[in-house]
């Protein structure tokens, strides 16, 4: 784990995962990421950016090898993957790095 993350995003885990997603009164885009992903990590400081200026969602990370049963619930297999949840339910699922405009312009239509 680095210190050097100024915006880390909050983390779930397969435990929190229903209360902080599916419970949400907000959507909760959720970054499917690992430690070892390198767009991963090129994607991180925009998602950071995101979190700070966005109000119409939530973002939050979770770490594939470590949470497996929500990585397959949901058929994760390439990271980093996005995935917008609005009342429980995913409803726009993004795959790969992206710029920021890019991501906010594919997520427009679930928003």
């Amino acid at each position: 784990m680095t210190s050097g993350a100024k915006h880390a995003l909050p983390s779930v885990t397969d435990a929190t995962f229903a209360a902080e997603v599916l419970d949400s009164d907000v959507p909760v885009l959720v970054d499917f990421t690992a430690a070892w992903c390198g767009p991963c990590r090129m994607i991180d400081p925009v998602l950071a950016e995101l979190a700070t200026e966005e109000n119409r969602f939530r973002i939050v990370s979770i770490d594939v090898d470590a949470n497996p049963q929500t990585t397959a619930a949901y058929g994760v297999l390439s990271m980093p993957t996005l995935t917008l949840f609005r009342g429980g339910e995913p409803v726009k699922s993004l795959v790969g790095a992206r710029p920021k405009r890019r991501i906010l312009a594919d997520l427009a239509d679930a928003l």
